[in-house]
């Protein structure tokens, strides 16, 4: 009988690591702590234009995003309307991305250790039954 990955044994092995894998993998996401400074009035890029700092907040790049969509409307193949959508758009999502911050929650070194058990010997595990077992240790 051919088990986990068309491979002779291996499906308890299979299943036991697919559960710790999920179980470790789940607690180790449920403790990352996401959080953003993002906002219209947020400075999401910043340059020097002749001695002085210049920001470009959230709210300056919708601005050309509303005159984009505009253009898509009055004649949807204007370039300048497409550019400027997919520009302010693409402005947008780089500085939301640039704005978020990961960190732990605090945790104690055993619940850390558990987790990092889970996950990574639930990877092993998996791993290890995808692989042919050899019939002279069996």
């Amino acid at each position: 009988m051919n088990g986990a990955g068309g491979s002779p044994g291996g499906i308890g092995h299979f299943f036991i690591g697919l559960l710790m894998m999920s179980g470790g993998f789940y607690m180790l996401l449920n403790a990352i702590v996401v959080t953003s400074s993002f906002g219209l009035g947020s400075r999401l890029y910043s340059f020097n234009a002749l001695g002085a700092g210049v920001g470009i907040t959230g709210g300056m790049v919708i601005i050309p995003f509303i005159f984009g969509i505009g253009f898509i409307f009055y004649n949807s193949r204007n370039p300048l309307g497409w550019l400027l959508s997919i520009g302010s758009i693409t402005a947008l999502i780089f500085g939301v991305i640039s704005t978020v911050r990961f960190s732990m929650r605090t945790m104690s070194s055993f619940d850390l250790i558990i987790i990092l058990i889970l996950a990574v010997g639930g990877l092993g595990l998996f791993l290890r039954s995808l692989r042919s077992i050899n019939s002279r240790y069996s």
